[in-house]
């Protein structure tokens, strides 16, 4: 913004508070001393001479992920009232409102304490709200899961991936291996755990001799 446009810009506000707002005579003096001194504290702090740069918010927004939300209710709890925390959550989430999409996860663990799959999607709906990190809070919701159904696989699949995503491939990869020892060896969960835990090799193989 120039100094041109402040110039017309202000005598825009003083011809309407004067002809439109039909403000008195009276308080001519104290409006135009207000005015001013919003001038001073823009040339002070302000830079009229540089370009506009706008920014978008979504483009720092975390980017939800489509896929990973079909692959966790592939694990269960697309129905009943479980499904509408879910279906609330991922809406809010897509809109990049992560605070308000872990918040309604919150509210719906407070009426299903015992739901494992609301469990599963407050840890990733945390993740997600941390742009990647793993916060306590995250690592609690995961691990609560897992107490409550230790026989399912939705939670320490979810927590490995969130463990690789953050680059901790070790723990990533202890809790994928346990997992995929007790899968049965016919499943696609079982054939995609191997294919995790093959790239997580590599990984951890390729640290290994950059560290020698």
């Amino acid at each position: 913004m120039s100094w041109v446009i402040v110039a017309l810009l202000l005598a825009c506000i003083v011809a309407g508070l004067t002809l439109l707002g039909r403000l008195p005579r009276s308080l001519w003096e104290l409006t135009g001393a207000a005015l001013l001194l919003g001038i001073a504290g823009y040339a002070w702090q302000g830079s009229p001479g540089l370009a506009g740069a706008p920014r978008a918010a979504a483009d720092t927004a975390p980017r939800f992920d489509e896929d990973l939300a079909k692959l966790r209710n592939s694990f269960g709890g697309q129905y009943g009232q479980t499904a509408q925390w879910l279906t609330l959550s991922d809406g809010l989430a897509r809109q990049g409102k992560t605070r308000e999409a872990v918040n309604v996860i919150a509210s719906g663990l407070r009426a299903q304490p015992d739901d494992v799959a609301l469990w599963v999607a407050m840890g990733n709906a945390l993740v997600l709200h941390g742009d990647g990190f793993i916060s306590p809070s995250a690592e609690y919701s995961y691990n609560q899961a897992m107490h409550l159904a230790p026989q399912s696989s939705a939670a320490p699949f979810f927590y490995g991936l969130a463990l690789a995503q953050s680059g901790q491939y070790g723990p990533a990869r202890k809790i994928w291996g346990a997992l995929k020892d007790r899968v049965p060896e016919q499943s696609p969960l079982h054939a995609e755990l191997e294919a995790y835990l093959a790239r997580l090799d590599r990984i951890l193989a390729g640290q290994q001799g950059m560290g020698q």
